[in-house]
């Protein structure tokens, strides 16, 4: 006969329970055992590396990684700790955190707070202890896939429940994140110093840096909401339009693909950058694909093809534009000749779209780089200046 638990027996129980104990598991069934870090729980997304040495509060607060649990390649994380000022978005959007070691001590005149601290405040799961360079080379070889983080009482869960609750999450393939990332209502951010006109953002998951940089470049900045029509962006009659990066498939955002084709079709120029520069090339008539394993961090070289410069650029996509590398390309939704402007040196995937008939140019990395480097930052001039062009061009009756 079973005895009944003692409130004694039931508080040495608890005690035995380590809520320290976390546990990465891959959908492949692999484990990697490790200590908590931040918030205790559990939580499920699609397991990616940033190779980044440093940037990781930029990282964090990239809307971009919504739904990713992030693996940091860097061993040392955290020894800077957190500040306001470098916050990408208003708040932390990985969906979980995976760290070597994390620092101990937080040793920064700029920092306000510790970065477990504030994983802690946002509820995100992370693990720290656990071999990142034997996972990152796992992941690298048989490609990003789904992941759940165990921590607290959900560690001992069985290996078998953990695993069920991975291999039912969601895949990135097909899943749509514009609407969990963007603005809820439209802003404007004033032109700073000379103003050369407006530009529409459409806010897939825009970080902050980007909106700084192009107010910088003399245009008032309407951020809009994703779920905005092409006759509302045309309703503002702005001088330009910009894509914004974000998460997701970009083979799950038809509707703004036409409203991308409608835009570009009233002669309005247009940049855009990560996400944009995929649905810029699926507006000019091109297949996306979804990479083994992503680029993630921020150095990535680059080829420019014009200037034959290699760039140190910052990276974070797992989707790709299937665009010809060798030859200038006819449009199939018919926006003239298109060449492939820029393109990664680690395994020649498309960085870079250029329309040769039409003002509409794209990349695949990030130019803000608030986090470093800053070789590309110039693509904002570059885009200021098409812009003082079509005006002109306009004026002209050209």
């Amino acid at each position: 006969m079973t005895e009944t638990p003692t409130p004694v027996d039931e508080q040495a129980a608890q005690a035995a329970v380590d809520l320290d104990r976390a546990v990465l598991v891959l959908e492949d069934g692999t484990r990697y055992e490790g200590r908590a870090y931040g918030a205790r729980g559990r939580t499920l997304g699609e397991a990616v590396f940033a190779t980044g040495m440093t940037g990781y509060q930029e990282t964090l607060t990239d809307p971009s990684y919504a739904g990713q649990i992030v693996l940091m390649t860097a061993p040392h994380i955290g020894n800077t700790g957190m500040n306001d000022d470098d916050m990408e978005s208003a708040k932390i959007w990985v969906a979980g955190f995976v760290v070597r070691d994390p620092s101990r001590v937080v040793s920064n005149f700029r920092s306000q707070r510790s970065l477990d601290d504030d994983l802690a405040a946002a509820g995100i799961v992370g693990i720290s202890r656990i071999d990142t360079r034997a996972v990152t080379r796992h992941i690298r070889s048989l490609g990003a896939m789904r992941a759940g983080v165990f921590s607290g009482e959900d560690a001992y869960l069985s290996p078998g429940e953990q695993l069920e609750l991975v291999q039912g999450g969601e895949q990135m393939t097909g899943r749509n994140l514009s609407g969990s990332v963007s603005t809820g209502e439209r802003y404007t951010l004033d032109a700073v110093g000379e103003r050369v006109g407006s530009v529409a953002v459409l806010d897939l998951g825009v970080k902050t840096s980007t909106l700084k940089y192009l107010a910088e470049r003399g245009f008032d900045v309407h951020v809009l909401p994703q779920s905005v029509t092409a006759e509302e962006v045309l309703e503002l009659a702005p001088d330009a339009l910009f894509f914004s990066n974000g998460p997701g498939d970009p083979g799950a955002s038809d509707r703004h693909v036409d409203l991308l084709r409608t835009t570009l079709r009233s002669g309005l120029p247009y940049f855009g950058i990560c996400f944009g520069n995929q649905l810029l090339g699926r507006a000019l008539g091109f297949e996306t694909y979804k990479l083994p394993f992503g680029h993630r961090g921020i150095n990535q070289p680059v080829l420019d093809r014009e200037t034959g410069r290699v760039e140190i650029t910052a990276h974070n996509h797992g989707f790709a534009v299937a665009a010809p590398t060798d030859r200038v390309s006819d449009s199939a939704a018919g926006f003239g000749r298109v060449e492939v402007s820029h393109v990664g040196l680690n395994d020649n995937v498309v960085e870079g779209l250029n329309c040769l008939d039409i003002p509409a140019f794209s990349v695949q990395y990030h130019p803000e780089s608030a986090a470093g480097p800053h070789d590309a930052n110039y693509l904002f001039d570059r885009f200021r200046d098409m812009v003082i062009a079509s005006k002109q061009s306009k004026e002209n009756g050209e």
